[in-house]
């Protein structure tokens, strides 16, 4: 059985929501039990598939996993094992976050072999940038059909520069780290706010680390880390989809708990859009009726929204601003400058009344406003999916959209979330 959804779209979304926490930030925080025989508790983990995919390869190495909500899980490495790449090659390929337990298991038990990760098909994803990192600390790396093994006596260390900014290569290199003797220094680190998540839970755990939140991290290495108890924080990524879904169908809402200090670059592009929000402490407020007025660069010329590390505007939210930008008067052209395939998924608004012209595999330019009307389309990676259900409900009619199981991936039984807003989104099942 396949899950879909059905929309009615064209009713503004009103009410209070609250994000779930960051999808980005759950897995490397349960990979990081790894490093430690003692227990480990995770708050605020989000109920999606990628945790519970997760959950299911620690389980697989011999981590004991306890579910005390859907949402707190308690986690136990006392007897990990390495894990076999050939019997567990479907549970690394069913996401990308599965190559973080390198790191860990690395640094602990001193040699793992695992298969490339999986994860949305939105380009090439390279993974040298960790296994150089891991070569930096003095471990040896092999490639043998696909597989990656990688040993070590004895982490050393380093003065590392990461070849990219990779954000999954900083985490593995950290935690790497954490257990490595002497001093290492991880210069181009990636300083989103899921690696910054990941740096203070192994503080918790005893790690000694500086320099978070910035492109240079320093790491003492200590003999052994321990057990804590970590909450992690709520999702960026879902509080700007929440906006853009606010302001696409001329709703009025207020995001609970959005962590403001996370969301400078991301007000600052829907503003070039014309969306305005306020920060109330804590949450942020989306008032109704904004004008969508796209503000063109000085002097008239227009203006792009360009992704990029951070603090930059999140790859992870191009997809969702360009629909938003269907929605607003004007035109503006979007740069997708880190992965080749992201936008390729524009091909499925242009059915639905969109006026967008695919410049190439990295740009896009979009004409607004557009009256989009309902019709079917099938998710090919997480964020088009929500930029999908976004359109949906923006648009005119009623439409469909399979393979809803991306979306899954990243956004909590969204339809729940959404429909005391007074979305008109089902959940049903088809048997193909």
């Amino acid at each position: 059985m396949r899950d879909y959804f059905v929309i009615d779209g064209g009713i503004p979304l009103c009410g209070e929501v609250i994000p779930s926490g960051n999808k980005n930030a759950a897995l490397p925080a349960m990979a990081a039990v790894l490093l430690t025989d003692e227990p480990v508790t995770l708050r605020n983990l989000p109920a999606i598939r990628d945790v519970e995919t997760m959950g299911n390869l620690l389980a697989e190495l011999g981590v004991e996993v306890t579910r005390l909500d859907p949402h707190t899980w308690r986690l136990c490495a006392e007897n990990v094992q390495i894990p076999d790449p050939e019997e567990d090659r479907a549970l690394f390929r069913a996401i990308r976050g599965s190559i973080l337990i390198t790191g860990p298991l690395l640094a602990r038990l001193g040699c793992v072999a695992v298969p490339a990760p999986g994860g949305d098909v939105i380009g090439r994803r390279r993974v040298d940038t960790h296994f150089l990192a891991f070569q930096g600390l003095g471990a040896t790396v092999e490639v043998d059909n696909g597989l990656f093994s990688v040993y070590s006596e004895q982490l050393r260390g380093a003065d590392i520069l990461l070849d990219e900014a990779s954000v999954t290569g900083t985490e593995n290199a950290v935690m790497a780290a954490t257990l490595a003797q002497g001093t290492t220094t991880i210069r181009n680190a990636a300083s989103e706010p899921h690696v910054q998540d990941l740096c203070q839970m192994l503080k918790a755990m005893g790690a000694q680390i500086t320099g978070i939140g910035t492109d240079t991290l320093v790491v003492e290495g200590v003999e052994r880390l321990g057990g804590a108890d970590f909450t992690i924080n709520s999702d960026h990524i879902e509080v700007g989809s929440y906006i853009a879904l606010a302001a696409a169908t001329g709703g009025e809402l207020l995001i609970r708990n959005a962590v403001p200090q996370h969301l400078r670059m991301i007000r600052n592009a829907f503003r070039r859009l014309g969306v305005e929000v306020e920060i109330r402490g804590e949450d942020v407020f989306v008032p109704a009726e904004q004008s969508l007025q796209i503000v063109p660069d000085m002097g008239g010329a227009i203006p792009s929204v360009a992704d990029a590390p951070w603090p930059a505007f999140p790859a992870d939210l191009m997809s969702i601003a360009l629909v938003l930008a269907t929605q607003c008067e004007g035109v503006v052209i979007f740069h997708e400058k880190m992965f080749e395939s992201r936008l390729f998924f524009v091909d499925k608004l242009i059915p639905m009344g969109a006026r967008i012209v695919l410049c190439d595999p990295h740009r896009a330019l979009v004409y607004g406003p557009s009256r989009l009307h309902g019709d079917e389309m099938e998710s090919p990676d997480i964020r088009a999916g929500m930029a999908m259900l976004i359109a949906a409900l923006a648009a005119e009619g009623a439409s469909t959209i399979f393979n809803i199981r991306q979306i899954d991936r990243g956004y909590e039984a969204i339809e729940k979330k959404l429909q005391p807003l007074g979305a008109r989104v089902r959940r049903l099942q088809n048997s193909n």
